[in-house]
């Protein structure tokens, strides 16, 4: 008898590829849609009913809004309130779609979920699961894989860690997929471009923060800004200051309401701490061991060592300062293209 797998079915064409190709590969093949949040929902539901409908695979629909704003929502707008910068996605996979999955996985009698991620799911030699980088290094998808448990990845299927993305849309295409051509989301999910402060704005309008001071690393008075929700670690444009010379956001500082600037050679740190810490390909890290540290999504990663202080917080040294280490986003630790562990980035020196 084969086995069943939940599909998570966005609407877009990785997704609906997972299906095709694990539908193929002999597994009974269940597609679930979970009604988050965004805007433009009813439309990705539609493709992923239609892509089910091709595939002559079953298709549901599971209302997860309420859970979602509680789970990733109110922790997004927290975490820019006191001056960090969260990465949604990474806390999303863990804490409510892989949930989300596994629950729906287990009322449908599934063994397995799958997701369209373009990543492979490894079962190393000391016992553990670990997720490795896919083929298309362009797609790497891994970074906001991390924080998945070691019972998530033993229940998960990846189907297009060998592929790259051209091969996709060509697979879709041969079967008649409609999504074969859609344009992959490039924003978060809840709400669209980069323009966050405008969402927390309409969703928190009676905690936003009030404009400050900005100031050098001195404490010299430069000028005012907007609210410290506008800025995050080494940006320089939008900043609305003019100092005759290349300015960058170094530091935010929202118990004083102050966003530190500074010249683009002092946003470069060589150590940070990282806490909330996800054990993955390892249930410790080697003080001797040299891991390739990577602190945001795009960011091909540096050599380091990392020290544990503690089972919740690691220090990790940097053979090269790396630009911009950002509180809230993710620091995720590699041996060989695969993960051994990962946190959240606290503070930086």
């Amino acid at each position: 008898m084969s086995e069943t797998v939940v599909v998570g079915m966005s609407g877009g064409v990785d997704s609906s590829v997972t299906a095709l190709l694990l539908k193929e590969q002999g597994y009974n093949v269940i597609g679930i849609t979970g009604n988050y949040w965004w805007d433009g929902a009813d439309s990705d539901i539609g493709d992923a009913r239609r892509v089910c409908q091709i595939l002559d695979i079953p298709f549901h629909v599971y209302d997860h809004v309420s859970e979602f704003r509680n789970q990733v929502i109110d922790p997004f707008i927290d975490e820019y309130l006191h001056g960090r910068t969260p990465n949604p996605c990474a806390l999303c996979n863990r804490v409510s779609k892989w949930p989300s999955l596994l629950k729906a996985a287990d009322f449908y009698g599934a063994k397995y979920v799958a997701t369209g991620h373009y990543a492979h799911i490894l079962k190393l030699e000391n016992g553990r699961y670990t997720v490795k980088c896919g083929a298309d290094v362009s797609k790497d998808q891994t970074y906001v894989l991390y924080n998945l448990t070691q019972e998530q990845l033993s229940r998960t299927l990846l189907p297009l860690g060998d592929y790259n993305k051209s091969e996709i849309r060509a697979i879709a295409e041969k079967a008649g997929l409609p999504v074969a051509s859609k344009h992959d989301s490039q924003d978060i999910c809840f709400f669209y471009g980069n323009d966050y402060a405008s969402f927390i704005r309409e969703e928190a309008p009676d905690r936003i923060p009030p404009e400050g001071n900005f100031v050098s690393e001195s404490g010299e008075v430069l000028g005012r800004h907007k609210g410290i929700l506008h800025y995050t670690i080494g940006q320089r444009k939008g900043l609305g200051i003019a100092l005759g010379h290349r300015t960058f956001v170094k530091e935010i500082r929202p118990e004083t309401n102050e966003v530190v600037l500074a010249d683009d050679g002092d946003v470069f740190s060589d150590e940070l701490r990282a806490t909330a810490i996800n054990y993955m390909g390892a249930p410790h890290f080697d003080e001797n061991e040299t891991y390739i540290g990577r602190i945001r999504y795009s960011h091909r990663g540096e050599p380091c060592h990392v020290t544990t202080i503690s089972n919740d917080e690691i220090l990790v040294k940097f053979q090269k300062p790396v630009r911009a280490v950002t509180p809230g986003q993710a620091l995720v630790l590699y041996k060989e293209e695969y993960i051994i562990g990962g946190g959240l980035i606290g503070t930086m020196k």
